[in-house]
Protein backbone atom coordinates (compact mmCIF):
# COMPACT_ATOMS: atom_id res chain seq x y z
CA UNK A 1 0.00 0.00 0.00
CA UNK A 2 1.27 3.58 -0.93
CA UNK A 3 2.17 5.99 1.82
CA UNK A 4 -0.17 9.10 1.42
CA UNK A 5 1.35 12.57 1.90
CA UNK A 6 0.41 15.03 3.93
CA UNK A 7 -2.07 17.32 1.54
CA UNK A 8 -3.55 13.58 0.29
CA UNK A 9 -4.44 13.17 4.37
CA UNK A 10 -5.83 16.25 4.30
CA UNK A 11 -7.99 16.17 0.79
CA UNK A 12 -11.86 16.21 1.36
CA UNK A 13 -14.23 15.55 -1.16
CA UNK A 14 -15.10 19.36 -2.53
CA UNK A 15 -11.97 20.82 -2.00
CA UNK A 16 -10.32 23.34 -4.15
CA UNK A 17 -6.85 21.93 -6.33
CA UNK A 18 -4.66 24.47 -4.90
CA UNK A 19 -2.99 26.08 -7.80
CA UNK A 20 0.58 25.79 -9.08
CA UNK A 21 3.42 28.17 -8.84
CA UNK A 22 3.88 29.82 -12.29
CA UNK A 23 7.09 31.18 -10.78
CA UNK A 24 8.24 27.11 -9.98
CA UNK A 25 7.44 25.70 -13.22
CA UNK A 26 9.13 28.44 -14.92
CA UNK A 27 12.16 27.86 -13.41
CA UNK A 28 11.96 24.58 -13.30
CA UNK A 29 11.65 24.74 -17.41
CA UNK A 30 15.30 26.95 -17.46
CA UNK A 31 16.81 24.37 -15.31
CA UNK A 32 16.05 21.54 -17.49
CA UNK A 33 16.97 22.94 -20.55
CA UNK A 34 20.04 24.46 -18.90
CA UNK A 35 20.76 20.24 -17.78
CA UNK A 36 20.61 19.21 -21.39
CA UNK A 37 22.96 22.53 -22.64
CA UNK A 38 25.54 21.43 -19.98
CA UNK A 39 25.14 17.92 -21.06
CA UNK A 40 25.88 19.12 -24.89
CA UNK A 41 28.60 21.48 -23.55
CA UNK A 42 30.38 18.37 -21.66
CA UNK A 43 30.51 16.59 -24.95
CA UNK A 44 32.22 19.71 -26.74
CA UNK A 45 34.60 20.30 -24.33
CA UNK A 46 35.09 16.06 -24.15
CA UNK A 47 36.20 16.44 -28.01
CA UNK A 48 38.19 19.88 -27.99
CA UNK A 49 39.90 19.94 -24.64
CA UNK A 50 40.00 16.18 -24.26
CA UNK A 51 43.88 15.67 -24.33
CA UNK A 52 44.21 18.86 -22.23
CA UNK A 53 41.89 18.03 -19.28
CA UNK A 54 41.94 14.28 -18.34
CA UNK A 55 38.80 12.38 -20.21
CA UNK A 56 36.85 11.08 -16.75
CA UNK A 57 37.30 14.53 -14.93
CA UNK A 58 35.31 16.38 -17.82
CA UNK A 59 32.52 13.68 -18.22
CA UNK A 60 32.63 13.45 -14.09
CA UNK A 61 31.79 17.37 -13.78
CA UNK A 62 29.40 17.26 -16.60
CA UNK A 63 27.45 14.55 -15.89
CA UNK A 64 27.23 16.09 -12.32
CA UNK A 65 26.60 19.21 -13.66
CA UNK A 66 23.69 18.39 -15.19
CA UNK A 67 22.15 16.01 -12.70
CA UNK A 68 22.30 18.72 -10.12
CA UNK A 69 20.40 20.83 -13.04
CA UNK A 70 17.90 18.51 -13.06
CA UNK A 71 17.59 18.17 -9.15
CA UNK A 72 17.15 21.58 -8.81
CA UNK A 73 13.85 21.87 -9.77
CA UNK A 74 12.87 20.00 -6.12
CA UNK A 75 13.94 22.78 -4.46
CA UNK A 76 12.41 25.51 -6.16
CA UNK A 77 9.15 25.77 -4.11
CA UNK A 78 11.55 26.73 -1.52
CA UNK A 79 12.67 30.12 -0.03
CA UNK A 80 15.92 29.50 -0.67
CA UNK A 81 15.52 27.58 -4.28
CA UNK A 82 15.74 30.70 -6.36
CA UNK A 83 19.22 31.39 -4.55
CA UNK A 84 20.33 27.87 -5.71
CA UNK A 85 19.58 28.51 -9.31
CA UNK A 86 21.31 31.66 -9.38
CA UNK A 87 24.09 29.92 -7.88
CA UNK A 88 23.93 27.24 -10.76
CA UNK A 89 23.70 30.39 -13.59
CA UNK A 90 27.26 31.14 -12.30
CA UNK A 91 28.40 27.56 -12.52
CA UNK A 92 27.02 27.87 -16.20
CA UNK A 93 28.69 31.35 -17.04
CA UNK A 94 32.16 30.15 -15.37
CA UNK A 95 31.77 27.05 -17.68
CA UNK A 96 33.14 29.72 -20.57
CA UNK A 97 36.72 29.06 -19.07
CA UNK A 98 36.77 25.67 -20.58
CA UNK A 99 34.63 26.75 -23.58
CA UNK A 100 34.50 30.50 -24.21
CA UNK A 101 31.04 30.07 -25.80
CA UNK A 102 29.70 29.11 -22.75
CA UNK A 103 30.20 33.02 -21.34
CA UNK A 104 27.43 33.71 -24.22
CA UNK A 105 25.26 30.68 -23.77
CA UNK A 106 25.22 31.23 -19.42
CA UNK A 107 24.74 35.06 -19.79
CA UNK A 108 21.70 34.00 -22.74
CA UNK A 109 20.19 31.25 -19.44
CA UNK A 110 20.88 33.72 -16.54
CA UNK A 111 18.89 36.36 -18.82
CA UNK A 112 16.34 33.92 -19.13
CA UNK A 113 16.00 32.55 -15.39
CA UNK A 114 15.97 36.43 -14.28
CA UNK A 115 13.01 36.28 -16.73
CA UNK A 116 11.12 33.28 -15.65
CA UNK A 117 11.13 34.66 -11.90
CA UNK A 118 10.61 37.82 -12.38
CA UNK A 119 7.59 37.16 -14.79
CA UNK A 120 6.56 33.87 -12.60
CA UNK A 121 6.41 36.20 -9.73
CA UNK A 122 4.27 38.69 -11.57
CA UNK A 123 1.54 36.03 -12.94
CA UNK A 124 1.23 34.11 -9.45
CA UNK A 125 0.45 37.43 -7.80
CA UNK A 126 -2.60 37.83 -10.69
CA UNK A 127 -3.75 34.35 -9.94
CA UNK A 128 -3.80 34.68 -5.91
CA UNK A 129 -5.45 38.02 -6.70
CA UNK A 130 -8.29 35.73 -9.52
CA UNK A 131 -8.61 33.41 -6.87
CA UNK A 132 -9.54 35.76 -3.91
CA UNK A 133 -11.91 37.99 -6.46
CA UNK A 134 -13.80 34.66 -7.60
CA UNK A 135 -13.87 33.32 -3.77
CA UNK A 136 -15.11 36.98 -2.75
CA UNK A 137 -17.77 36.84 -5.56
CA UNK A 138 -19.17 32.80 -5.08
CA UNK A 139 -19.48 33.48 -1.33
CA UNK A 140 -21.90 36.96 -2.69
CA UNK A 141 -23.22 35.13 -5.63
CA UNK A 142 -24.51 31.55 -4.15
CA UNK A 143 -25.35 28.98 -6.60
CA UNK A 144 -25.45 31.48 -9.30
CA UNK A 145 -23.97 30.87 -12.76
CA UNK A 146 -20.90 32.97 -14.03
CA UNK A 147 -22.32 34.57 -17.34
Amino acid sequence: MARLTKAQKAWQPGMPKKRRSTKVMFASVVLALEAFVAFFATLVVFGLRGREVPQPLILAAGIVLSLVLIGSCAFMSRRWGPAVGWILQLVLIAAGFLEPMMFVIGVLFALTWWYALRAGIRIDRENAVRDSEQTQWEQNHPGEPLN
